[in-house]
């Protein structure tokens, strides 16, 4: 088992608040899967302008943090070189329950494809145990920075 807290994952991300999505790892085999926590709080940015008076979080942004935990696994997976993780595609996305403040988001992510640089994954985003989010999505590792 192994645990990343929020300072590890930010040497690892570019990714800064309020586009910083992952809180935590609880769980990654290299080359296989990844198991990230995001805590949901009434104080994000986004539930300002996002349903007002009835707070959701944008499913999008749930994409964003399976992407960001999938781009963790990644490094962590022995890549050398890659500086940068890009989204290529994502799809079957479905949004099977909203997720408001006070949820804790389970992320789950497991790899399906590695060709050299390229990776596809599939992930589960949960609250209580039940799928909020799933999708699948192609990321490529690059030498290039940000």
């Amino acid at each position: 088992m192994d645990i990343m807290d929020i300072k590890e994952i930010q040497k690892l991300l570019p990714h800064r608040y309020p586009f910083l999505l992952v809180d935590r790892v609880i769980d990654i085999e290299p080359g296989t899967r990844a198991v990230g926590i995001k805590n949901v709080t009434i104080n994000e940015e986004f539930f300002q302008g996002h349903f007002p008076g009835h707070p959701i979080m944008p499913g999008v942004l749930i994409i964003e943090a399976l992407a960001q935990l999938a781009g963790i696994l990644a490094f962590r997976s022995g890549v050398k070189d890659a500086k940068s993780v890009y989204f290529l595609s994502i799809e079957k996305a479905k949004f099977r329950k909203p997720v408001v403040p006070g949820d804790q988001l389970r992320l789950e992510v497991n790899v399906l494809q590695q060709r050299g640089t390229v990776w596809k994954f599939s992930g589960n985003a949960l609250v209580e145990e039940k799928v909020a989010a799933e999708a699948e999505f192609t990321a490529m590792l690059t030498e290039r920075e940000i």
